[in-house]
């Protein structure tokens, strides 16, 4: 089957689009698609007539159908639309042009040891939403994981996404966020920030803090211990877009 021999000659190196909903963003934010396949070409044909028109003739043009059992081997975890694609990987060098230029009109968040790859998929997703310049993880967790991907919903292709040392970070005044610092309905974040949220366990490492120009902190009732990752990035971003004070 041609299909399934080509899917194995660029899955060692191809981006994963899980699921339809991850497809169509790809194709929406012009991702080289080589490969894409479905258990049900028809159904997913449909999908795209009532959700995403404005892909649908790419998406004619690329699915495969495939039987169920090959379609399970080609997945680490089966999508409810039946769906997935190969995509090609955007360049690193012009992702990292693209966090480095300067005027932004449009934040960098950075993830700070992120742990956990749903999470990280979800702040992608938000910066996306947003318009972000791009979203930057240090440490060991990958920004381009299947589960990351399969959480951002594909929206890895509408933003820069990178992993970086703290030494890398993009240029711009660092805001982290910490509990003991400035509340940040107090704050007007500038285009040019980077905001950088610490691990969900561990929070800012030594080196971000030594990096950090402004400590602040989101509104938080008393005896509540923490949001959730993308919960405060979502909190932040919405900050910025709105102009702060």
């Amino acid at each position: 089957m041609t299909a399934l021999a080509d899917w194995h000659r660029l899955a060692g190196t191809a981006v994963l689009l899980d699921g339809f909903h991850a497809l169509k963003h790809a194709l929406r934010f012009t991702a080289e698609v080589p490969l894409a396949v479905a258990v049900d070409r028809a159904a997913a044909l449909a999908l795209a007539d009532d959700l995403a028109p404005d892909v649908r003739e790419p998406l004619e043009a690329l699915l495969t159908e495939v039987d169920e059992a090959t379609y399970r081997t080609l997945v680490p975890r089966p999508h409810p639309t039946g769906v997935a694609a190969l995509a090609v990987r955007p360049s690193r060098a012009a992702n990292l042009a693209a966090l480095a230029a300067l005027p932004r009109t449009a934040p960098v968040v950075a993830l700070d040891n992120p742990r956990n790859l749903g999470n990280a998929g979800a702040v992608i997703r938000l910066a996306a939403g947003f318009g972000a310049t791009g979203v930057v993880t240090t440490g060991t967790l990958d920004p381009w994981h299947p589960t990351v991907v399969r959480g951002g919903a594909g929206l890895h292709f509408a933003t820069a996404v990178e992993r970086l040392d703290v030494t890398e970070l993009p240029p711009g005044p660092v805001f982290a966020f910490d509990a003991e610092g400035d509340d940040i309905r107090d704050v007007k974040l500038p285009d040019d920030a980077v905001l950088a949220f610490g691990s969900e366990r561990t929070g800012l490492s030594a080196e971000l803090r030594a990096r950090t120009d402004h400590l602040l902190a989101l509104p938080m009732r008393p005896q509540v211990s923490s949001y959730n990752l993308a919960t405060s990035v979502a909190m932040t971003l919405y900050h910025w877009s709105a102009g702060g004070r």
